[in-house]
């Protein structure tokens, strides 16, 4: 006799698997993204820091990361909890699929931050500081929302906010991929590291006004979003962990749920870039293609927490209004907050998962909930606190021990050569970068995305 429980549960563990595989394929599309924003002279780190995200990352997250995930979510919730069972997963081998799909997201988290502190932080500041995140400050988050904890319909928030609406069973956080759990996490650690270790060198002049710093190839920058792009499809398609149940003695499938996400995940991106190159074309006269990569990427973090839940018109509206708050929060963080967040992670990643996490019930196909709108707020604010809070303990505790900033010389050499002894591309690198600036792509404004037509 067939045994379709078998069957099922075979098959969804290969999907599994095979979308970890393809959420690790994003890792070297976030290489290929923040290598092409900088300059020539600074490549061969932002490689390595991008390299070390994983292999460092996933070691710290399998000792010590997946384990504080569970305990912040027995510690936060109104279920039972012991400490030996939150880190049992180390010698399960029933528990290592599981154990890599978690580790694909939280390697994502920690690579974001890399983009907005290139070209000043030292190597082994930026290591320090990404193991705290897979370690503790990542894994936190995860049990809040996805373990059971304080943002689950069972833990303690979601228990108060059910209480307040007259919803016994409590009202669980939305975030179906990481949009904040991942994304914009990734964004306000970055912003605030980006802060810390203070501008490049000719970033502002003497005014304070912005000054471009080019970045070497924007060939990279394109080829990387597409990658991104691609890989992303693991990232919230595959989220859907189980493609096949059984029920009523028959093998189901979730095809309708895989389509309603493959399809807004596939509408968000298409209209975050449309609306970003629009904005721009308004904005400076020329449609930016560096803006316009961004924005296919803003409006893919956009809808990461909301494929499942929102009608397709909804996964279009989330993907223009993150194409088209890409160039209005990136120049708010330049001019008005003057941090140099090199790669634009705070507005691709953290301002547009917060918007798309947020609006989820404005958009859902269930209608609008006043509840599920109330817990959304909560949980973006606690996450939001969070990161806020130990981002810049971790980043001080390094600058104490470590230190953060490369001095000047090592700065206007690159730290290809200050940091690893080696520079990604000897041949033309003196040329492009006597002056600590020029760059062969022409383009208005430095590594990560156009400054609005500065030097016009």
């Amino acid at each position: 006799m067939v045994d379709l429980t078998s069957i099922a549960t075979g098959i969804n563990t290969v999907w599994v698997l095979t979308v970890s595989f393809l959420i690790f394929f994003m890792q070297p599309g976030f290489a290929m993204l923040e290598a092409g924003q900088v300059r020539a002279k600074n490549v061969a780190n932002v490689l390595m820091k991008n390299m070390m995200d994983w292999c460092l990352g996933v070691l710290i997250y399998f000792l010590v990361g997946s384990g504080i995930a569970a305990v912040a979510a027995g510690l936060t919730s109104s279920g039972g909890f012991s400490m030996a069972e939150a880190f049992v997963y180390i010698n399960d081998p029933s528990a290592w699929v599981g154990w890599l799909f978690g580790a694909v997201f939280a390697m994502t988290a920690a690579t974001i931050v890399s983009g907005a502190v290139a070209e000043r932080l030292h190597f082994k500041a930026y290591l320090f500081y990404s193991i705290a995140l897979t370690a503790v400050i990542y894994p936190v988050v995860q049990g809040f929302a996805w373990g059971g904890g304080l943002l689950s319909a069972g833990g303690y928030l979601g228990q108060a906010v059910g209480s307040t609406f007259g919803i016994a069973a409590g009202v669980g956080y939305m975030d179906f991929a990481g949009a904040t759990v991942v994304h914009m996490l990734g964004g306000i650690a970055g912003l605030v590291g980006a802060y810390m270790v203070g501008p490049r060198r000719g970033r502002f002049d003497k005014d304070g006004n912005s000054v471009p710093i080019p970045g070497h190839s924007l060939t990279l920058v394109m080829l990387g979003t597409f990658i991104l792009a691609f890989g992303w499809y693991g990232f919230n398609v595959g989220t859907q962990a189980s493609v096949l149940s059984v029920e009523n003695g028959a093998l189901q499938f979730a095809g309708a749920t895989l389509g309603r996400v493959a399809l807004n995940t596939t509408l968000g991106m298409g209209a975050g870039a449309v609306a970003a190159a629009l904005t721009t074309t308004y904005l400076e006269g020329k449609p930016d293609p560096l803006f316009t990569a961004n924005g296919l990427l803003a409006g893919l973090v956009a809808v990461t927490g909301a494929v499942p839940h929102v009608t397709w018109f909804g996964g279009i509206a989330l993907g223009v209004i993150a194409g088209v708050q890409v160039p209005l929060v990136y120049r708010w963080v330049v001019d008005t907050l003057k941090v140099d967040d090199v790669c634009g992670v705070f507005c691709v990643h953290g301002s547009a998962g917060a918007i798309g996490t947020w609006l989820i019930p404005v958009f859902a196909v269930s209608g609008f909930s006043l509840a599920q709108f109330t817990m959304q707020t909560v949980g973006i604010l606690v996450i939001t606190v969070w990161t806020l809070v130990t981002s810049y303990l971790i980043f001080k505790l390094a600058d104490v021990t470590v230190g953060l900033r490369v001095d000047e010389k090592e700065e206007h050499t690159g730290l290809d050569s200050s940091e690893h002894g080696i520079v990604a591309y000897p041949e033309f690198v003196e040329s492009f970068d006597e002056t600590g600036g020029g760059s062969p792509t022409g383009t208005a404004d430095g590594p990560a995305i156009a400054d609005g037509g500065e030097n016009k």
